[in-house]
């Protein structure tokens, strides 16, 4: 009986230790780098996008700086609410300015995760994350994509790490929520982009025309829960 009941507590271990490995095996590691600015190649990922476009005089840059032995992206220029003379656009409002990744190769799954994080070194003004995914929301069977939007504060002079859920990302149209119960599908993410505009959201951030600067680390996924 003694022979039985060991290896039944053998079988049962070997068992256990099998279930484990299968288990952590396929549940995904809690983060997941989408973008690291660790080299100067990091740039060619991005484009750059602002008022300018239409008549607007904002500018911006993204350049990789280095310091030491540390490398960070590092998005800085010029909010202006003025707008030229010449400008064939009827533009209603000016002052901002962005980062829009390149279109992934496919697409970025980001169904195991709940948030998105970015370490960040900023000014004290308001940023906004914006997600694109795959469009099946704002203008069905058309090649634009559609964009989730968060805000978030980069706190002036300390690196700080920006957590914001993916349930807090809203769907957008042109810069505008849409009033309407829409549900992002994070598996679908084609690219990203960080943007900032003179209105400022948060009470108390630094907001209007001037200089704005923010430097970038990482962004990443995580799974919190």
């Amino acid at each position: 009986m003694s022979k039985l009941r060991a290896l039944w507590r053998a079988s049962v271990n070997t068992t256990k230790k099998a279930l484990a490995w299968n288990v952590e095996d396929w549940i995904p590691p809690t983060e997941k780098y989408i973008f690291n600015f660790n080299s100067k190649q990091e740039v060619k990922k991005w484009h750059l996008y602002s008022d300018s476009e239409y008549g607007g005089l904002s500018s911006a840059s993204l350049e990789i700086s280095e310091t030491g032995n540390e490398l960070r992206g590092v998005f800085s220029g010029n909010l202006s609410l003025d707008i030229s003379g010449n400008s064939k656009w009827n533009i209603t409002r000016s002052g901002f300015c962005g980062m829009r990744s390149k279109k992934f190769d496919g697409y970025f799954d980001l169904d195991s995760y709940d948030s998105i994080a970015m370490k960040v070194k900023g000014d004290g003004r308001c940023y906004i994350s914006t997600i694109y995914t795959e469009n099946w929301v704002n203008s069905p069977g058309q090649e634009e994509d559609n964009s989730w939007q968060a805000f978030f504060l980069a706190p002036k002079g300390d690196w700080y790490i920006a957590k914001i859920p993916l349930d807090r990302y809203l769907p957008t149209w042109r810069g505008n929520v849409i009033d309407a119960e829409l549900e992002m599908n994070p598996s679908r993410i084609v690219g990203m982009s960080l943007s900032v505009n003179a209105a400022g959201r948060f009470p108390g951030a630094t907001s209007g025309p001037g200089d704005f600067q923010v430097e970038i680390d990482w962004i990443k996924a995580l799974r919190t829960q």
